[in-house]
């Protein structure tokens, strides 16, 4: 036991080092949901007004933020699991495998990594709310960076599942681009998901990604204390077959299959030669 923790904080730790000591990747991650929140939000924030109840700005790009953060939380977790297809093809991985630890340790260590690594990267993104509006506070950062650590846990795990058979970074890179966008675009995070046609309403109830988006526009939302009518409006609160979720069903959900995924890719490293 004592073996497997310390192989699990070492994974942990490389996965750290590694992302610390790339800077360009850094700064390079932050392009993309910037484009988003300031030029796609901004273009279609005079075309979008949702009213400012009481003074708040409730502008395109204030719906925008929380699903910009899941954007940058989901595009970081899916491939920092492409570390260990470049592990397999430098020899580390098969280092590992034969050392005497669980092959367990090994996945949660990389799930731990990039759960880490892509939740300090939507933390980043925090210090731009101000600049549209979103007044922070420490409580409201510490949750966010919650629900921002328990959707990258999740979405880590399903690249590890995936990687795990993976004998080539550009094999990898073509799977996950075929789901990459489509989660994203079905999460809500560009568009409210209340009142789609009933096709459509089924593939954004299946995607895991939207069921870490939705808390974190409930938990940016709150301090904003907007009315009935507009969050609605917002398209705030998924419903599933019906029913209306709250908040801590959703986080089940998404911590279940979170659960499913790790358990999977476990099982797939177990089987590895």
């Amino acid at each position: 036991m004592q073996r497997n923790i310390q192989a699990i904080l070492m994974i942990w730790e490389r996965e750290l080092l590694r992302y610390w000591r790339d800077r360009i990747r850094i700064v390079t991650s932050l392009m993309q949901p910037l484009l988003f929140l300031f030029i796609f939000g901004s273009g279609l924030s005079a075309s979008l007004q949702f009213g400012s109840p009481n003074g708040v700005n409730t502008s395109f790009q204030t719906f925008l933020f929380p699903g910009v953060l899941g954007m940058t939380v989901l595009f970081t977790a899916i491939f920092s699991a492409i570390s260990i297809v470049w592990d397999r093809e430098f020899g580390f991985l098969r280092e590992i495998l034969v050392a005497p630890i669980s092959r367990s340790s090994i996945v949660l260590g990389k799930a731990l990594g990039g759960s880490t690594v892509s939740m300090i990267q939507g933390t980043i993104m925090l210090i731009f709310a101000p600049l549209i509006g979103i007044q922070l506070t420490p409580v409201l950062v510490l949750q966010l960076m919650g629900l921002m650590l328990l959707l990258a846990f999740t979405l880590t795990s399903l690249g590890i599942v995936v990687a795990a058979r993976m004998k080539s970074m550009e094999g990898f890179q073509m799977i996950m681009q075929f789901f990459l966008m489509p989660m994203f675009f079905l999460s809500g995070a560009l568009f409210p998901l209340h009142g789609l046609p009933v096709w459509l309403s089924v593939l954004t109830q299946i995607d895991p990604v939207s069921y870490g988006v939705d808390p974190l526009r409930r938990v940016v939302f709150g301090p904003l204390h907007l009315p009935a009518l507009l969050l609605q409006r917002f398209g705030v609160g998924l419903q599933v077959l019906g029913y209306s979720l709250s908040l801590a069903s959703e986080l089940l959900i998404l911590g279940g299959i979170g659960i499913v995924f790790i358990t999977i890719a476990a099982w797939a490293f177990s089987r590895q030669e």
